[in-house]
């Protein structure tokens, strides 16, 4: 049912997608522009430099030779590519101290980057929310003012985290399938690999993240209790959440690699944005059911526990609600 619930609530909400989309689109504007400010002066050196322009002229001839079946010339060729690409690594090697800056200020910009649009996501789940308790209508750019001090806050914790975790899988994936690949044949198992590697990995985070937003927001925890409370899987149906999630990911995947094919890139500006929405729709209603709360699947339908609490008349005049219980 948390799959039919997520696709209700999502199309309910779907115009968020829109104020996500040009929310990421500035995000992205600046960080490139800065990027590029930044990280210019260290990439010219290597595309102007003779060593790199001696490799690929050298590639470019051995597939131009290759295609047309000149195999007398193939020889010749690849010993001048061997000694382009020796003076390729000892070009590395005699800028290393560039390159490991160059590399330490694309991670800071990346996390800077993360953080930021982390608190147009905060922002969206925050819509999504007083549209599912509600009903209410949230404005995006009030709500991301409103709710700055939050979700500056929580960014703070979860983007550095997420970011060393990402970072630690896709380098421990790539290390590992390099020294299983002996040639081009394996290429698309190797890729094959890659991606089931880094879709169930991924998984393993959101699983054990997804409550952390809905915590902090319906459940109105501190930092603490809401990191404590994520983390603590116990009666939470941990099996059923992670494999919700990979299914999540191979539909998200599925979806916007057919985006980029057939739309030629375009319809990623629609899909990307729809992608986080789509993921934090399904983090709420699992904590709504897993809390067992009432919710607005949309306008004219609401979702119950199966058994409400009675409240006490003693509690109705203290103003009890039982939806904050947690």
């Amino acid at each position: 049912m948390k799959f039919k619930h997520t696709i209700h609530v999502f199309v309910d909400n779907f115009s968020v997608t829109y104020k996500q989309l040009l929310y990421r689109l500035v995000i992205l504007l600046v960080a490139f522009g800065i990027s590029w400010g930044c990280l210019t002066p260290f990439i010219k050196e290597f595309i102007n430099s003779e060593a790199l322009n001696s490799l690929l002229s050298g590639v470019r001839s051995f597939i131009a030779e290759l295609l047309k079946g000149n195999v007398e010339a193939l020889s010749a060729i690849s010993e001048r590519v061997a000694e382009a690409y020796v003076q390729v690594i000892d070009l590395f090697n005699t800028r290393i101290e560039k390159i490991v800056l160059a590399g330490l200020l694309l991670l800071v910009l990346i996390i800077v980057e993360k953080w930021f649009t982390g608190l147009g996501n905060y922002t969206t789940a925050v819509i999504i929310n007083d549209k599912m308790a509600l009903r209410k209508k949230s404005a995006f750019l009030r709500t991301l003012i409103s709710q700055f001090k939050e979700a500056a806050l929580y960014n703070l914790i979860y983007v550095p985290l997420s970011v060393l975790f990402d970072l630690m899988i896709a380098t421990a994936a790539l290390v590992s399938l390099f020294y299983m690949m002996h040639g081009i044949a394996y290429f698309f198992v190797i890729l094959f690999l890659f991606v089931l590697i880094m879709v169930l990995a991924i998984a393993v985070k959101m699983t054990f993240t997804c409550d952390w937003l809905p915590a902090l927001i319906r459940g109105k925890m501190g930092q603490k209790r809401a990191l404590i409370y994520t983390f603590s899987r116990k009666g939470k149906n941990t099996v059923e959440v992670y494999s919700n999630f990979v299914v999540w990911e191979l539909i998200i995947l599925m979806v916007n690699v057919m985006a980029f094919a057939f739309t030629f890139g375009v319809g990623l500006l629609l899909t990307l944005p729809a992608s986080f929405v789509l993921l934090i729709c399904y983090e709420t209603v699992n904590y709504y059911d897993t809390k067992d709360l009432k919710y607005f699947l949309d306008k004219y339908t609401i979702i119950k526990p199966e058994k409400e609490r009675v409240i006490t008349r003693e509690e109705f005049f203290k103003g009890y609600d039982p939806d904050d219980e947690q």
